[in-house]
């Protein structure tokens, strides 16, 4: 217990003094939000929620016409598209490395949010989520690497370990108050918690070469930034500027580029200067997640969702490397996101919300198995040039993700409400 009550001190010693409340970063403010009351920040996230709902139906507008095109007469063409170069890069290099660097900073102020204002604020009320995304990584990722160990596929360990938050929202937003609204806040902070889980395997793994000098000067420039937030530099222009060069000395080092998104989001402050204003962080991810969400994810989808189904795709399917994934997900997921659960209530660490069940919890685990985005973007690190597997991975993951949101909404309607 003793213990238990000096990682709780230090846990909130750290979020005090990282994200600002006014006196933990010098800054005017003196008040521990974003100068929004209560009742804004609850239409903040329903507004968030709802456009999820809308999103997730245009990704999936965006699947299937991709996926047709790819089969079509049209075929060779549309797949070149994405391949033709644009300056050093191809088209579909700019959208996976690029334009998902803001998908990423998107991600990392969501974490920031949650770490500050969120589920994940309160040391008690984050164990449960952590514990969840935890599981739903690990055991996904052992059950992968049980099938393809020692095989050239193992490297697509991380493919089954993430979370597509757009499509798991807006299977619950179908279900609307068919499920307790502590249900929604559960799967945004788990499934952003698997996000960082994803981030960490993409840096540790999936890193070919690493350039020292140029990564050298992305920290150098990360330091820059977070010092300009000591300052209390308000102004996103130096942050935005910043955050450019980061993104190139990121891209050249081999990190992944993306990467340079989540480090600029925990740079921009997340107080504000004043009690009646909103903070940088806050006004960014209100910018930025409607592009994001109807621009960006929708772009990604036609980009990387053009699969050639040849003659030979069903046997693909039965491939070590398909069946990991697909099994990954659908089995993986909310078998260890629910037993990672029982075991954080069962030793008294965390405790399930008054009106969460189980039964809620497994449901969540199956909606945990809508891989989709992120890992598509795994996919495309894991296997590289290699068409024939990356197709293959791709359509299990899209399987697996269609079948997983089905079986997800069928369980939660039967058992989901409060």
């Amino acid at each position: 217990m003793e213990l238990t009550n000096r990682v709780k001190i230090s846990f909130n010693r750290y979020t005090s003094s990282r994200f600002g409340t006014g006196e933990g970063n010098g800054c005017k403010s003196k008040k521990t939000n974003i100068g929004l009351t209560q009742q804004p920040l609850s239409n903040t996230f329903n507004k968030f929620f709802d456009s999820e709902k809308s999103s997730g139906v245009l990704l999936v507008i965006c699947t299937a016409i991709s996926l047709v095109i790819a089969n079509s007469s049209i075929s060779a063409d549309y797949l070149d598209l994405w391949q033709r170069h644009i300056g050093c890069l191809s088209l579909e290099h700019w959208i996976n490395d690029a334009l998902m660097s803001v998908f990423f900073l998107l991600i990392g102020l969501e974490l920031e949010r949650e770490l500050y204002s969120g589920e994940l604020s309160n040391f008690k009320n984050a164990l449960l989520p952590i514990f969840a995304g935890f599981g739903g990584m690990v055991v996904p990722a052992l059950t992968h690497f049980s099938l393809n160990s020692g095989t050239p596929a193992q490297a697509g360990i991380g493919i089954p370990t993430a979370t597509d938050i757009v499509f798991a929202l807006g299977v619950l937003a179908i279900l609307g108050n068919r499920i307790p609204a502590s249900l929604k806040v559960f799967v945004v902070a788990f499934a952003v918690i698997d996000d960082l889980g994803a981030i960490i395997i993409i840096a540790a793994f999936y890193t070919a070469h690493l350039s020292i000098w140029y990564f050298a000067g992305a920290l150098a420039v990360w330091v820059l930034l977070v010092a300009l937030n000591r300052l209390c530099v308000m102004s996103l222009a130096p942050y935005v500027l910043g955050g450019s060069l980061m993104w190139f000395f990121m891209f050249k080092s081999g990190v992944h580029a993306t990467l340079a998104g989540v480090m600029l989001a925990f740079a921009i402050p997340y107080s504000a200067e004043d009690d009646d204003k909103a903070s940088p962080s806050h006004k960014l991810e209100h910018f930025l997640h409607k592009p994001v969400a109807f621009i960006i994810l929708p772009i990604f989808a036609l980009a990387n969702t053009g699969i050639f189904m040849g003659a030979d795709w069903i046997h693909n399917l039965t491939s070590p490397n398909s069946l990991g994934i697909a099994v990954g997900l659908l089995v993986g997921k909310p078998a260890g996101l629910t037993l990672f659960c029982f075991v954080a209530v069962a030793t008294g660490i965390s405790r399930l919300p008054p009106d969460l069940n189980w039964r809620h919890v497994f449901g969540a685990g199956i909606l945990g198995g809508i891989g989709f985005t992120m890992s598509i973007f795994i996919t495309n690190l894991a296997f590289k040039a290699d068409i024939e597997t990356i197709n293959a991975a791709k359509t299990s993951i899209l399987l697996a993700s269609l079948t997983a949101g089905i079986l997800g909404f069928l369980w939660l309607q039967r058992y989901g409400r409060p």
